[in-house]
């Protein structure tokens, strides 16, 4: 019987092959000045990926930790959404495609899927590494100009991953709002910065105003109980790291974390957890401390015992970006 491999697995397979021929040194530098383009505060009005080139480097380097990005707000969304199986989906702004990927890690099955970019190269090579993938065999990789000319066709899912920090704010409204308008749900990720935050809530803020229900992380689809400026909502998604990764970081460590910012929403009800653990759990002696996003809205922090008993052992394995408390305390 044929088993199938794991989508994160069947990627790092298609990914490991991108580098031969290309001078390590010389993959290295293009990722070094990408990844540089890709954190200016300017909106570029040409795409970053030039060449195959620039693509095989950026697409080795950064596709895995897009694709763990994403897989982790989408396993949000489904938790939220137990009963609901998306049966099309869009990716805006996609390149090679690690979302069109993370949606195939969630939901089993085949759908028709388009993935919108304006970088051909990275378009061809999205396609090349998904040829072995059978949910994604079909896809249909398309060559579009993200911004306010945007028009997309009606689709169950629309994501949108790492593409709002590369566009200005009028595109960035336009893109959202021709989500809200053509989806029955969006997901949206951004790098876990201040800045990513402040995307990420701009485009929750105007999901609301459509009609949308906050999937997650949010327990609620209130204000963000975090005082403006104050703080911001990141999760961490870890990442195996390859020999490149090492090479251009110079780090030894095999994985890295990737922290990132998201909104999962949905025009159909959804089942929204308690309250959700946002930052990095406190394990002590005898006790857990749990910072939580609660449904009210507001912040707080939970202090769980060895006296709470199963609680107790579901807070020490409870991990940042969880739900709390867990539908089955651990027994």
């Amino acid at each position: 019987m044929n088993v199938p491999v794991p989508a994160a697995d069947s990627l790092r397979a298609a990914l490991a092959g991108l580098l031969d021929g290309l001078p390590p040194r010389q993959a290295a530098q293009a990722v070094e000045r990408l990844i540089s383009n890709y954190r200016g505060t300017t909106p570029t009005d040409a795409p970053i990926l030039r060449d195959r080139a620039d693509v095989a480097a950026y697409a080795a380097y950064r596709m895995p930790a897009t694709f763990e990005a994403v897989r982790s707000a989408l396993e949000a969304f489904a938790e939220a959404a137990p009963g609901w199986t998306p049966g099309s989906h869009t990716d805006v702004g996609g390149g090679t495609g690690a979302a069109a990927w993370a949606v195939s890690a969630t939901w089993d099955g085949e759908r028709p899927v388009t993935v919108l970019d304006w970088a051909e190269p990275a378009l061809a090579l999205g396609r090349e590494i998904a040829a072995d993938r059978p949910a994604l065999r079909d896809v249909r990789w398309q060559r579009s100009r993200i911004g306010a000319a945007l028009s997309l066709e009606s689709t169950d899912l629309v994501t949108v991953s790492y593409v709002l920090n590369e566009l200005t704010a009028p595109d960035r409204t336009a893109l959202v709002d021709a989500a809200a308008a053509a989806a029955q749900a969006v997901v949206i990720v951004e790098p876990g910065t201040p800045d990513g935050y402040a995307r990420v809530i701009e485009a929750r803020d105007r999901l609301i105003g459509a009609g949308f229900r906050i999937a997650a992380p949010c327990p609620h689809s209130a204000t963000c109980p975090i005082a403006p400026g104050t703080d911001w909502c990141h999760f961490s998604a870890r990442v195996s790291r390859s020999s490149l990764h090492r090479q251009v970081k110079g780090g030894s460590l095999a994985y890295e974390d990737e922290k990132f910012s998201y909104v999962a929403a949905a025009r159909f009800p959804v089942e929204p957890a308690p309250s959700r653990v946002v930052r990095r759990p406190q394990i002590r002696k005898g006790q857990v401390l749990l910072d939580l996003c609660e449904t009210e809205p507001s912040l707080r922090r939970a202090t769980v015992t060895k006296r709470h008993g199963d609680l107790y052992k579901a807070a020490r394995d409870a991990d940042w970006g969880d739900p709390w408390p867990p539908a089955t305390p651990a027994g």
